[in-house]
């Protein structure tokens, strides 16, 4: 008598099959059950180790259909071969050293080929246009991935009106970056009226964008001091020798000098990173 499989499934109700991925250094995938994104930096008895855009670890089992890679479900394998579980002979050179992966200028890990995400409806304002060009330089990668849009104020005195017009709710956060942000001025008067659960206002101490660029990184031993009254970019200039009369072509000379986070001072990196996290939060 002629045998017949007991599974009357029809084609195209069964599970299609998962990929296995190699776990190779530098590949980004998410962990569905924490939502945790990163890099793999490590891979070794079982586990595999990720490396978010912060820097932080995280070790989570080999399991089947276990992560996800831009947007489908994998199941992530030790890597055969030469590569290694951990990067065998990779760049650093010594036996089982970990590879990192590369890093954006804002020092997160790069995810390459990633598309940028459609734009949010939250978004991140900042004063002016010198400082749109700063956080697209060093953190634009990091923006387009999450969907985040910087628009600039041309200052904040209008800022409340802005707030109320764009009516920021739990899909729509706004974060806004404010010069020169120190208790009992104007800047924190107004940073305190607009600020709530939605809308999120920090600031940098510094006079003027530009100051948040290390002297080091433009050849300067430090930032001088323009007496009160005078206008800050004019006296540094002229303090400087730089030409005062067109400030707008000495802030481009300026950005080329910011190759990285490295070049800016940590007062501005937190704010950024803070504002980022803010409007991105679930």
């Amino acid at each position: 008598m002629r045998q017949y499989s007991a599974d009357l499934t029809p084609p195209w109700k069964k599970p299609k099959p998962v990929p296995e991925v190699p776990a190779e250094p530098g590949l980004v995938v998410e962990e569905p059950g924490t939502g945790f994104c990163g890099a793999v930096i490590r891979c070794e008895a079982g586990t595999v180790t990720l490396e978010d855009r912060f820097g932080k670890h995280r070790v989570f089992p080999l399991e089947p259909r276990g992560f996800l890679l831009e947007g489908r479900v994998v199941t992530l394998v030790k890597p055969s071969g030469a590569s290694g579980a951990s990067g065998a002979s990779g760049a650093s050179g010594a036996s089982g050293a970990s590879v990192r992966p590369s890093r954006t200028a804002s020092g997160s890990v790069a995810v390459p080929g990633a598309r940028a995400r459609v734009a949010r409806a939250g978004r991140i304002y900042v004063e002016g246009r010198h400082d749109a060009e700063l956080v697209e330089k060093v953190w634009g990668d990091d923006l387009r991935i999450e969907g985040v849009v910087v628009e600039y104020l041309e200052g904040v005195d209008d800022l409340p009106s802005i707030v109320a017009e764009f009516a920021p709710g739990p899909d729509a956060r706004l974060g806004v970056l404010v010069d020169h942000l120190l208790p009992g001025t104007k800047e924190w008067r107004i940073a305190q009226e607009v600020t709530s659960e939605h809308a999120l206002v920090v600031g940098h101490p510094y006079i003027d964008i530009w100051e948040a660029v290390k002297p080091s990184s433009l050849g300067i031993e430090a930032w001088p001091r323009v007496p009160r009254g005078q206008d800050w970019k004019t006296g540094v200039c002229r303090a400087l020798g730089w030409p005062s009369e067109n400030t707008g072509a000495v802030w481009q000379a300026i950005l080329k000098r910011v190759g990285s986070y490295k070049d800016l001072e940590p007062e501005l990196l937190g704010r950024v990173e803070e504002l980022i996290d803010f409007v991105t939060a679930p």
